[in-house]
């Protein structure tokens, strides 16, 4: 009897063993896919509030009272640092003139200026050290080249 109830209970013990092992394993990953996604939340946060910072700084050094504003981000990358708590972050940015003074409120509704005689596209490349927990940034490098297009504009 004995006998019978250890070859039952076998292969129960094998099929605790290996979905035991899948219990344990799958929460821990799903943690740490949920830490990977906030994360990644958190890393695109921070850049986007750097382009919006690098915008902001563009049009306050701009020479022209028309602002500015996005057209698209044509490339990125989080740059490494050498200071403790700080990030930077490099950008190539699409920016077209728009038909509102660079000190209006909704620059970012604004639409863009048409004209055919006068080039309105700048490209743009920053490299902005940031702190986004303190809401700080530092402008590193700023190289724009006026007409400079990558594909078609939207």
């Amino acid at each position: 009897m004995l006998h019978l109830l250890f070859r039952w209970t076998l292969p129960w013990a094998m099929l605790l063993l290996l979905l035991g092992s899948q219990l344990l394993v799958t929460p821990g990953s799903r943690s740490e896919e949920e830490a990977e996604n906030k994360y990644q939340n958190a890393m695109r946060s921070y850049f986007l509030g750097t382009v919006e910072y690098a915008l902001h700084i563009f049009n306050l050094q701009s020479n022209d009272t028309r602002a500015y504003r996005l057209v698209r981000i044509l490339n990125s990358r989080r740059e490494l640092s050498l200071e403790k708590n700080t990030m930077a972050f490099s950008m190539e940015l699409q920016l077209r003139r728009t038909r509102c003074g660079k000190f209006d409120d909704d620059i970012d509704n604004c639409p863009f200026q048409e004209s055919s005689g006068q080039n309105n596209i700048i490209t743009c490349f920053f490299i902005i050290s940031t702190e986004p927990w303190k809401t700080e940034f530092e402008l590193w490098n700023k190289t724009c080249l006026e007409g400079h297009l990558h594909g078609s504009v939207g």
